[in-house]
């Protein structure tokens, strides 16, 4: 595995689906004091609500389905994403859920922390490794047993 470090400012990505933006933006106000130590970013008119709301700066990229959730992917595997907030709708279908599937693969890959509802955020904004440099351990080749095909 190879090991990698986060510094104590995040760079935390927020996202949600359609029926999921409002408690992101609500749960951002909440935290507004303690997110504007970090840097964020966001998929498409998540981001700019967000940061129409809040006065938060969100870096904007495209929205998910037309290729944002792709977009934060890679930039989770340049290392430029290390922390992700994704409020998912579990009750509608998404037309870019296998989008959805990667994101979720790459965070898992790279050792991100991410949180899918409100309850996970909270814990993990209040965690005291929100503060400190945290360790990751990022998956290589080597650590993908060979039945799968690497």
């Amino acid at each position: 595995m190879n090991i990698d470090n986060f510094g104590k400012q995040k760079k935390i990505a927020l996202i949600a689906h359609d029926h999921r933006k409002k408690d992101l933006i609500e749960w951002v106000l909440e935290n507004k004091e303690l997110l504007s130590g970090h840097f964020l970013c966001g998929t498409g008119t998540t981001a700019t609500l967000i940061s129409e709301a809040t006065g938060l700066p969100v870096t904007p990229y495209k929205s998910g389905p037309l290729g944002g959730d792709q977009q934060i992917g890679a930039l989770i595997a340049e290392g430029k994403v290390n922390f992700m907030i994704f409020f998912w709708d579990p009750l509608s279908s998404q037309p870019h859920d296998p989008d959805v599937k990667a994101l979720l693969r790459i965070a898992v890959l790279y050792d991100i922390p991410v949180a899918m509802n409100q309850s996970t955020a909270d814990y993990l904004l209040t965690s005291p490794l929100m503060h400190e440099e945290h360790e990751r351990h990022i998956m290589t080749v080597r650590d993908i047993p060979r039945e799968h095909g690497l």
